[in-house]
């Protein structure tokens, strides 16, 4: 028998077939025959108009800085559309009186086919939570779960359907601007936080007035982007693809995910808004997937600009047939498919399957029973801003909160501390709430002046990107005054999300300048980072006895970080991403190869893979994040042997050696001594969260069986290889020591 087939044994390829069918749920007979009867009264055109999603003529609040620039449709010609059959819905639009009018219009269609209308709710309503990438650093899919559903709550009740969300894009290039939306480099983690998303979003039942249909987005491997640029080519294997970036998509819809969308990029020269190998073979034929595929933000014309579609017209023929059902702002679905249809380019089943999946999302939504379900006057006065809601906010923020160093245990302050809190995110109603939001608004959040209270000098010392003039002075003085120096620096929103890549992921220049000077004086500092993304921090920063990841925390920023620094809620948060030591690093992830020439974390040794200046390895490791405990891991205790049906148990004991409870996050990571397809250093592979008391212990308990050991093979299906395995019980991917485990053959 050959080594291969001896030891690639499938462990999931027979269940693919029998995967249940992703998406909406087939809508009962009634409803089904209702869609049908409308289908069969629709017009070629009336049913182009089902496909066309176009950006509200009056828009939320911050929608029109979202976007690119354009000349859109007037309001009394977005109504008009709505009447004659010409729109599907909307998207980001003002409010629940403004949807009314646009309901009110398309109900008075030929057909009286509701829209349906759709947001950006990223991270929030106008109750703003933490950024994705932020959330992520609780390693609790759950918290996700509550926060996404808070925000359904609200959005709901201004009369959206459908949002945007997840982004389940695994972010691996810290130089991309839209890492912020998601859950970071790791794969278990994208997944876990992909389908609690959904779930939040969606509730139990997708027609309720409080429920959100979810989109997964952006299919396929847009975090790949070359070196971090927005919207740059994609070139990565199949393997890679199903190994890395599908995981997390195919999470969002097993837990109900009715819509995906395409994404912006090229996938190994194929647009993937015109990419039938992805939308059309994997997507449906492999997945099984029944929802709705909506493009981009005028992807669908994008195909021009990539050289892949002649004009218009042409580039609306090759989204619809890849599988792109809606399209999105462009126009070019209304503009071409009755021309398409009718000249034979386009065949009527195809346009006819496009359309029942439009009508069977309006179903689920409830929108053909009750196209005012969401509408109600008065809702959105009651529903939005709740008390409730700001709670969570403020947990959901202290818990997002990453304590990196902490030497001499400065944090937490003491009190009676002179504290004086400089930089330019000390104070003011802004940067707070993070980017990609559509209705929040940074004047209804809590900056660090406020949640840290009297008592408190602020000198903002420097801009974000620009020299404060005297502001350097004045910082000075103030921590001269005071007894400890918090420094509040990083980035400002708008230099994360969309089209906001940088090539150097650094604290900027004003703001290292006014550290340095405030260092000078020799006072303690703590640093309060601002980020959307993994930051490589120079000297002068990690010169601070404190380094506290701050992201950006939405509505509850101020009083979630002010709680963490003077000690009323202790730091649990832990990296999502690792933070690496120089820009040059990146896409620096820890799950990298080890090459045939692996390099130690010791003494630089020649001809290894390593660079000149810097080692193979993270400043802050993935996983990492430090308590007001005193933590320590013994070894790990575990039955050597697996067999190949069987499961083992896997534990380490946690000691908290410190004076105060602390919240630990075990985390269990493998690798085979050697595969049939070259594996990771390391691979997450489960977590959990642990209070561990003052003075106490706490145990770290996992259950492995030979599933959790598989990977994408030779054949690109999923395999188990028996052999010898490492095994990590650790506090991040690079600490502790591994343990031995065999995997026995099949008998």
């Amino acid at each position: 028998m050959s080594r291969l087939s001896r030891r690639a044994v499938l462990a999931g390829g027979a269940a693919l077939a029998a995967r249940p069918a992703f998406g909406v749920a087939l809508p009962p007979v009634t409803t089904s025959s209702r869609i049908e009867a409308l289908l069969g009264r629709m017009t070629v055109t009336e049913k182009a108009g089902q496909l066309t999603l176009m950006a509200s003529a009056i828009g939320g609040r911050a929608a029109t800085a979202l976007n690119p620039p354009g000349t859109g449709p007037s309001a009394e010609a977005q109504l008009s559309a709505a009447r004659e059959g010409q729109l599907t819905g909307i998207f980001n639009g003002e409010g629940s009186a403004w949807h009314r009018r646009l309901q009110q219009a398309a109900v008075q269609s030929r057909l009286g086919i509701p829209l349906i209308f759709a947001a950006d709710v990223i991270h929030g309503f106008r109750t703003i939570f933490p950024v994705p990438l932020g959330e992520a650093a609780s390693f609790d899919p759950d918290l996700a779960r509550r926060t996404a559903r808070a925000a359904a709550v609200e959005a709901s009740a201004a009369g959206i359907d459908w949002t945007f969300a997840p982004m389940v894009d695994i972010a691996r290039d810290a130089r991309w601007g839209r890492a912020v939306e998601g859950s970071g480099e790791d794969v278990l983690l994208g997944r876990l936080f992909a389908a609690t998303r959904v779930a939040g979003f969606q509730g139990r039942d997708l027609a309720a007035p409080d429920a959100l249909a979810a989109c997964a987005k952006h299919f396929a491997a847009y975090g790949a982007a070359e070196a971090g640029l927005d919207y740059n080519s994609v070139d990565v294997s199949e393997r890679t693809l199903r190994q890395v970036y599908f995981p997390p998509f195919e999470a969002a819809f097993g837990a109900g995910a009715p819509t995906v969308m395409a994404a912006f990029n090229e996938l190994s020269g194929i647009p993937a808004t015109a990419n039938h190998w992805l939308l059309t073979d994997v997507l449906r034929g492999e997945w099984n997937f029944r929802g709705l595929v909506v493009s981009d933000y005028t992807a669908d014309e994008e195909l021009i600009a990539h050289g892949y579609a002649r004009d218009g017209r042409d580039a609306a023929r090759l989204a619809f047939l890849a599988g792109v059902d809606m399209c999105m702002q462009s126009g070019l679905y209304r503009d071409h498919l009755p021309a398409l249809v009718e000249a034979g380019a386009v065949p009527m089943a195809r346009l006819d399957k496009a359309v029942r999946r439009v009508l069977v999302l309006k179903a689920a939504v409830g929108l053909l029973d009750d196209p005012f379900r969401r509408l109600a006057p008065g809702r959105e006065k009651r529903f939005v801003g709740l008390p409730a809601h700001r709670a969570l906010a403020r947990e959901a923020a202290q818990r997002s909160i990453v304590l990196l160093k902490n030497e001499g245990g400065l944090l937490p302050l003491r009190p009676g501390q002179r504290i004086a809190l400089i930089g330019p995110f000390a104070a003011g109603p802004h940067d707070l709430i993070g980017p990609w939001n559509v209705y929040g608004d940074d004047r209804e959040a809590i900056d660090l002046a406020t949640g840290l209270g009297a008592g408190v000098t602020v000198a903002p010392g420097s801009g974000v990107e620009t020299v404060l003039p005297g502001g350097i002075p004045a910082a000075v003085a103030a921590a001269r005054a005071a007894d400890v120096a918090v420094l509040a620096i990083g980035e400002s929103q708008v230099m994360s999300g969309e089209a906001q890549s940088r090539t150097e992921i650094t604290v900027p220049a004003p703001q290292l300048e006014l550290v340095r000077a405030v260092a000078a004086t020799g006072k303690p500092m703590v640093i309060v980072l601002s980020t959307g993304r993994a930051l490589a921090l120079d000297d002068t920063v990690l010169a601070a006895r404190a380094i506290v990841v701050g992201w950006f925390l939405g509505s509850e920023s101020g009083n979630a970080m002010a709680d963490v620094l003077r000690g009323r809620v202790a730091p649990s948060g832990r990296l999502p991403v690792s933070f690496p030591i120089e820009s040059g690093q990146v896409p620096y992830h820890y799950d990298h190869k080890p090459t045939g020439r692996p390099a130690s974390n010791g003494a630089p040794v020649a001809y290894k893979a390593r660079y000149r200046t810097v080692p193979n390895a993270a400043r802050f490791a993935f996983g990492h994040g430090l308590t007001y405990g005193d933590i320590t891991y013994g070894p790990i205790i575990l039955d050597p042997v697996l067999a190949w049906d069987g499961k083992i148990e896997v534990s380490a004991v946690i000691t908290n050696r410190g004076h105060r409870a602390a919240t630990e996050v075990a985390q269990l990571y493998v690798r085979p001594h050697s595969a049939s397809v070259t594996q990771p250093v390391r691979r997450l592979i489960a977590f959990q969260r642990l209070d561990v008391p003052a003075g106490g212990t706490a145990t770290a308990a996992f259950t492995i069986r030979r599933q959790d050991l598989a990977f994408v093979g030779v054949d690109k299906r999923a395999v188990t290889e028996p052999g010898a395995y490492d095994i990590w019980v650790a506090p991040s991917a690079e600490a502790g020591a591994p343990a031995t485990l065999l995997l026995g053959a099949p008998a």
